[in-house]
């Protein structure tokens, strides 16, 4: 197993990456309104998010990146989201894509990630179909498909959509694990039509609009199986790549409960709710309500964050992590969502009529935090798998 750069140089790029959020967090609060309004977000903060390095937490440092422990990743963007839960989306979309570089060749690698402004995006869905081809001597595939919830796109230089791969007789052709062999493609944005699909309830400022590509030829070297292909003998990448999608939506809504939080405390102390001579601060439904959310919020962070260690370390000592560690990092991930949400929930509430409010920080991360509980990477067929690993019942673990 390959290790690189010290523990030292991992704190300190840790270090910077939570103060490039801690920096970042009072604007995207003040400009949270603008973005949502945008739809997607606006392109001088993705840039300077960009040179602050966000969206290359999960590249490889020997591409420029900074090959983060996932814990790091869930502290970035759980900051972000406590301040606007569509920019810290967007920065986990962003980072969680630039894994795609541990499984490319390094020449492709270097070439798609050597720019430290570029920005990826990309759905895993294999909603394309893809038949192999060659072009100039090249071999690789053409590929036609429109992909949903392409967060970050609009924002992006390159964007990747998932692809089964079609045999001669017009059926997929199968991988080893036993499921359809689909790969990866990565395309590049000016060869993609984005569509303006995304008029939704929450997150809104994530773009994350449809996109499609019509007959777009990708060399092999751009179109890896995220399933079959082995990735870079490193820590980072011994975590399964829908188990990191997870973490990131954990981080996210995780986020929005905490803020939710902050947000209920600092209204509680100069509100009096109609009917009451009391501030909201003085009653004893406030003092239930937030003590249950806060417990909601940090029990499930911290479930999350222990089982994200354990997997850590094995993979660190052992070069791979086991379905016991893939297991829990998709219950963990599930669980921290919902108990986000029930949290929100419980301060929304709480808050009465202020909630409703645009102005309210609430009202946003209510519909917000509604929306990450709806990603099929938290859905109930998440628990039906784990809950079946946990029973011993015989179980297809090739998507865990």
């Amino acid at each position: 197993m390959t290790v690189t750069g010290t523990a030292s140089e991992t704190a300190g790029a840790w270090q910077d990456l939570f103060a490039a959020a801690e920096n970042f967090a009072p604007e995207i609060a003040e400009r949270a309104a603008e973005i949502e309004a945008n739809r997607f977000l606006p392109q001088d903060i993705a840039d300077r998010f960009a040179a602050a390095g966000l969206y290359r937490l999960c590249v490889p440092r020997a591409y420029g990146g900074y090959e983060a422990h996932p814990g790091d990743l869930v502290r970035v963007v759980e900051r972000l989201a406590r301040a606007d839960g569509s920019a810290a989306w967007c920065v986990f979309i962003g980072a969680t894509s630039g894994l795609v570089a541990g499984f490319l060749e390094p020449a492709e690698a270097k070439r798609v990630f050597g720019d430290p402004r570029t920005i990826t995006a990309g759905v895993f869905a294999p909603r394309g179909k893809a038949v192999r081809a060659s072009q100039d001597g090249v071999e690789g595939y053409r590929v036609t498909g429109r992909w949903q919830w392409g967060s970050g796109s609009r924002n992006a230089s390159w964007i990747s959509g998932g692809a089964l791969i079609l045999g001669e007789d017009g059926k997929p052709e199968m991988a080893a694990e036993g499921v359809p062999q689909n790969r990866m493609m990565m395309f590049r944005a000016e060869d993609v039509t984005l569509h303006d699909t995304w008029d939704v309830s929450g997150l809104c400022g994530t773009g994350s609009t449809d996109f499609e590509v019509q007959d777009i030829f990708v060399p092999a070297a751009r179109a890896v199986s995220l399933i079959s292909d082995k990735p870079l003998a490193l820590p980072l990448y011994c975590f399964p790549t829908f188990g990191l999608l997870g973490i990131g939506i954990a981080a996210v809504a995780l986020g929005l409960a905490r803020g939710s939080i902050d947000a209920l405390v600092e209204l509680a102390g100069g509100k009096t709710p109609q009917g009451s001579s009391k501030p909201l601060a003085q009653r004893a439904k406030a003092h239930l309500d937030v003590s249950e959310a806060d417990a909601l919020t940090r029990s499930a962070r911290a479930f999350l964050m222990d089982t994200i260690e354990d997997a850590w370390q094995a993979a660190s000592a052992n070069g791979e992590i086991t379905v016991a560690h893939r297991r829990d990092i998709r219950l963990a991930t599930t669980h921290a969502v919902r108990s986000s949400a029930r949290a929100v929930d419980l301060m929304y509430t709480l808050a009465g009529g202020s909630s409703v409010y645009r102005s309210s920080a609430l009202q946003r991360q209510f519909r917000d935090v509604h929306v990450t509980t709806q990603h099929m990477m938290v859905s109930d067929a998440t628990l039906e798998l784990t809950g079946r690993l946990l029973l011993g019942v015989p179980t297809n673990t090739a998507m865990l």
